[in-house]
C-alpha cells in the first residue's frame, strides 16, 4: 500500500520534470532545479544536510548542493522517484512516512503554486487528518518566530496554539493550508486571519516556519 510520504514523493518527482529545470519555486532564490538537488541531498547525503540545523555545516551544504545542482537534471529527477540508498534510514517505511510527508508535500506546492495558472489540489479528508496530526505536534516550533500569539483552527473547531502571547492571531483553514501558512509561505496559503489587524499584518509578514 502506498504511504502519504511515497505519493508525495512521486508527484513532486512529476512537478518536477513537468516544469523542467528552471521553473520558478516558492523557495526563495531557488529554482526547480536547486529544489531537486536540495530534496537529493537531504536524503542522501547525511554528512552535509546536517547543514540545514547547523550553522557550521552551511558551508558544506551549500557546497554539496551546488555540486548536485549541477548534475543532469533527469538524473536528479530519477533519483527523487527512486528514493534514497536502501541502508539510508529514509529507506524504512516509518522513517520515510515521519520524516518526509510534510516535507515531500510542502515541496509539491512549493513548485506547484509558484506558477501563474495554480488552482487548488482538493485533498482526501485521511491525508489532511495526517498533516494536523503533524501540525499539532510541531506546532510550538512553526511558530515560534511569530511576532504574536498564533492559533491554528481547522473548520470543525480543532485548534492548536503556535504560540502563545498577546495580541492573538488565529488562522482558520484545511490542515494543508495552515501547514503551508506557518511554513513560511502565507502569500500563498488559503486560510482565513483573524484577529488585530497590525497583529495580523506583521504575522503575514513573519519569517515562520522550521
Amino acid at each position: 500500500m502506498s504511504t502519504h510520504a511515497k505519493r508525495e514523493r512521486l508527484l513532486l518527482a512529476d512537478l518536477l520534470e513537468t516544469h523542467g529545470p528552471e521553473a520558478p519555486t516558492l523557495c526563495e532564490g531557488w529554482r526547480t532545479r536547486d529544489l531537486a538537488a536540495h530534496v537529493v541531498v537531504r536524503e542522501r547525503r547525511g554528512d552535509a544536510a546536517g547543514g540545514l540545523v547547523l550553522k557550521p555545516l552551511a558551508a558544506r551544504l551549500e557546497r554539496v548542493q551546488a555540486e548536485f545542482a549541477a548534475k543532469p537534471y533527469d538524473e536528479l529527477i530519477q533519483l527523487i522517484r527512486t528514493g534514497p540508498p536502501r541502508l539510508s534510514p529514509f529507506a524504512l517505511k516509518q522513517v520515510d512516512e515521519a520524516a518526509n510527508t510534510v516535507e515531500f508535500f510542502i515541496h509539491a506546492e512549493d513548485v506547484r503554486r509558484a506558477q501563474p495558472d495554480w488552482t487548488p489540489r482538493e485533498l482526501d479528508p485521511v491525508f489532511e487528518d495526517a498533516l494536523w496530526r503533524r501540525l499539532e505536534t510541531g506546532a510550538r516550533l512553526y511558530g515560534r518566530k511569530s511576532p504574536a500569539g498564533l492559533v491554528l483552527r481547522r473548520p470543525d473547531g480543532q485548534t492548536a496554539v503556535a504560540r502563545r502571547g498577546a495580541p492573538v492571531v488565529t488562522a482558520v483553514g484545511a490542515p494543508s493550508e495552515l501547514l503551508l501558512f506557518v511554513s513560511g509561505r502565507q502569500s500563498h496559503a488559503t486560510v482565513e486571519l483573524d484577529g488585530d489587524k497590525p497583529a495580523v499584518a506583521r504575522v503575514q509578514e513573519a519569517a515562520l516556519g522550521l
